[in-house]
Order: C-alpha cells, then structure tokens, then sequence
C-alpha cells in the first residue's frame, strides 16, 4: 500500500459543518438538509442565507436578505471599465478571476491579517450579488451592447436572465436556473473550495480566496465539464446518430462528457433535478432534441457500463435551453458556487490552521557533488 494518497483522495484534510457528500449512497445535504427538501421547498437565496447563517430564514430575515442582496449588485466604475476594454475573445472565466481580484482593490474591507468576522460577511455577501453581473455585462460589453443598471426587484436567477437577454424571465426559466444555483451552492472539499480554504487560511482576504477559487474551477477536469457535454451533443448533431456515437466512444475507449462521477458511485443526487427542469423547459419552449438525445445516451451508459448521468450532463441541456452561451456555463458555475466557496472560507477563518501538507520525495537518493561550471 502506497504510504501518500495521490490527489489526497480520502484524506481528511478538516472538519465542515455546510455539506455532507456521500459518494457510495448518492447523497447530497446542506447543514442537515437533503438538496431534494431544498430544492423543492427553497429559493437560492434562502440557501445562501441557510450556508451563511447555518440555519434557514424566517420570512422576516429572508426579506432583508434578498433587499442586501439586491441592493449590492452595483460594480465600481473601474471594474465596469475594465470590463468594455477588453476583446470580445476573451475567456469569461478568465474576465470574471480578474474582475474578482479587482474588486478586492475598491473594497477597504478587503484586509489581510486576523479576521474580522463582521466585515468578512459583508463582504462574503457583496461577492454573491457582484459576481453575477461581472459575468453579465462582459458579455453584453463584448457584443458591443449597453450595460443596464442593475436591478432590485428581480431574484438572483432571474435578473442573470435579464441581464444577459434583455428581458424579464418568464417565471419558468427563472425557477430552473434557481433549481441550478442551488444544486450547485456548495459540494464539500472539491477542487476549488479546497484551494479557496488554502488560501484563506494564510489569513489572506477574501477576493484572493475566491480568485483562486474561480481559477481552479476554470479547469476542465473540474466546473469545465458542462461545456464539454454540449459540445458533444452538437458534434452528434441528430437522435438518430446517438447510438453510433456511443458505441464508437465505448470501442475506442473515448470519455463520454457528463457520464460517471469522481464520488458518487450510483447516480449524482442533483442530476433528476435538472433532468426534471430540462424536460418541462424543452416542452415549454417545443425544443426536444438536445434533451432527447441527453436521455438517449443516459440510457445507454446506464445499461451498457454501469454508470450513471452526473450534474453537468443536464445542467448543459437547461443552460442551452435558456439561450445562454456555452462558454458562460462555467461561470453560471462560478455564480452558484459563489454563496458555497464565502460560507466555506468563513467557516475556515472560525477556526483556521494553515495547510502544510508533506511531500513524498522520490528525487535522487544520495548527494552528488556540484561540478564547476567550468568543467560542466
């Protein structure tokens, strides 16, 4: 048996009250509620509420929640600046770690050292209102088109929705994209709320916490997924080319986008509710295929390998369906995660300790002496 865990797979690392993963059952809760009670009961915001507060609001505190909230969205000029200057090909993802790590600069409650634990949730909550609109008006900017001044009588979900298609959502696709932030809030040590700890843990400030976050998400082996699955769906262009697609992938051995999952092991606990969504969205909106075509290779994997359709392979067929661009699926990513990665780094900062893990040395056993450069 090896004497280290490659990736730290099954090291315990610390100790988090915000979500409980259990891979073998396929199993998913926030602070002691199952996602499907959640999602079926609550809006994205009162799950911020619940991953910020460790318990629910009441209707009072939900109110004055979503009012901060609404009233917090407004970006500093500079960054919004920033935002119009730059090209059109620029890679969202890469626009939003940047303007993240620019907002630390206008914000004097962005400090370094030992926490303060009133101004970091005020800062922790701004980040869940700014992010959605960094993502927004960039590409509205890199379209060439006005930005709108944002709004305060919209949900979270719902203003993304305006802002990005100029119009009020219809109450349908704002609930999906809610159902979307709320599966994605939060999912124990992942990638990047593991380096969003590490970071916070030097007693660093929260924007260079979440712009390591947003840059480790970035990664397609991690929140680059759903875009692949997509991309994938376009490249087999017809239900009637699914079968054969599949089977070539399974011959040559050839990774099928949005199928299996590094901890669950039966079917991803998030993924019926997107399914769902992306059923009644598609019947809405009288466009069946993509989602026809998700089921068919669901379908298949399932009968053939084994394994089941993960988040990211819905969420791709929802995001699409709501007209939003493949290479902002991330980012929507980003966007949910964002309430997750603030309550972690917060839950960090109550009780922190830098992480130092070791190093297996496999280098040179013995010393070898310098040679002169001379007679190199």
């Amino acid at each position: 048996m090896s004497d280290y865990a490659k990736g730290l797979e099954g090291v315990v690392a610390n100790e988090s009250a915000l979500s409980k993963v259990e891979g073998l059952a396929g199993k998913l809760s926030y602070l002691g509620f199952s996602i499907d009670d959640l999602v079926e009961n609550c809006s994205f915001e009162e799950v911020t509420f619940l991953l910020h507060n460790n318990r629910l609001p009441n209707v009072a505190e939900l109110a004055a929640f979503e009012t901060k909230l609404r009233n917090d969205r407004e970006l500093p000029e500079q960054v919004i600046t920033f935002l119009k200057s730059l090209p059109a090909d620029a890679t969202p993802m890469d626009v939003l770690r940047t303007a993240v790590s620019m907002l630390g600069i206008f914000d004097s409650r962005a400090k370094i050292g030992e926490p303060d634990h009133a101004l970091n949730r005020e800062v922790a909550l701004s980040l869940v209102a700014k992010t959605p609109v960094i993502v927004a008006y960039y590409h509205l900017a890199r379209q060439g088109k006005e930005l709108p001044a944002v709004r305060t009588d919209l949900s979270e979900a719902a203003h993304f929705l305006y802002l990005i298609n100029g119009e009020v959502p219809s109450e349908a696709e704002a609930r999906t994209l809610d159902v979307a932030y709320i599966i994605h809030a939060d999912h124990g040590m992942n990638a990047s709320t593991f380096s969003a700890r590490v970071t916070i843990a030097t007693l660093s400030d929260i924007y260079s916490a979440m712009t390591s976050a947003i840059g480790t998400l970035k990664g397609p082996l991690h929140g680059g997924a759903n875009e692949g699955v997509i991309k994938m769906l376009k490249e087999i262009g017809s239900e009637d080319a699914v079968d054969a697609f599949v089977e070539d992938c399974l011959v040559n051995k050839k990774k099928i986008m949005g199928i299996g999952h590094r901890v669950y092991k039966v079917l991803d606990p998030r993924a019926p509710h997107l399914q769902k969504m992306a059923i009644k969205l598609t019947d809405e909106l009288g466009e069946s295929k993509w989602i026809n075509m998700s089921e068919r290779i669901a379908t298949i994997m399932r009968e053939r390998k084994g394994l089941n359709a993960n988040v990211d392979f819905y969420s791709a067929t929802v995001y699409y369906s709501l007209g939003i661009p493949t290479d902002l699926f991330t980012p929507i990513f980003a966007i949910a995660r964002m309430s997750g990665w603030t309550a972690q780094v917060l839950e960090q900062l109550q009780d922190s300790r830098l992480y130092r893990p070791l190093t297996k040395y496999v280098g040179p056993a013995t010393l070898s002496p310098v040679t002169p450069i001379s007679e190199r």
